[in-house]
């Protein structure tokens, strides 16, 4: 009888800033994008250093990341998540993968001050 391997791999939500690059797909006016990613990993350490090690080959320049945790540290601060979402980590946990789920570009004339 086969043991199921038990994964210690977790989906972290990350959401990444980047700038432009030659060939990075953005369009054209835009200064750069945020991507809502979902990332697996032991740790939220290695779901960015995949992440960014992944963005690099796909011809994008990550600047900054944040990460928001995984789904059960995110249910515990409150954040709402779609079931549509909650496909998307399961898949990304599936296929040991990194997804974008979402590109937002920025076109310069953001509104960055802190209120």
């Amino acid at each position: 009888m086969e043991k199921k391997k038990i994964s210690r791999q977790q989906v972290y939500t990350l959401v990444v800033q980047i700038g432009r690059k030659e060939g990075d797909g953005l369009p054209k006016d835009a200064t750069g994008a945020a991507l809502m990613i979902y990332a697996s990993g032991i740790d939220e350490a290695e779901a960015v250093r995949e992440t960014v090690a992944i963005l690099k080959q796909a011809d994008t320049s990550p600047l900054d990341v944040t990460g928001y945790g995984t789904l059960a540290e995110r249910e515990a601060e409150g954040h709402e998540i779609e079931d549509e979402e909650r496909e998307l980590m399961q898949r990304a946990l599936e296929e040991n993968s990194v997804i974008v789920a979402q590109m937002t570009p920025f076109f310069g004339d953001e509104d960055n001050t802190v209120h």
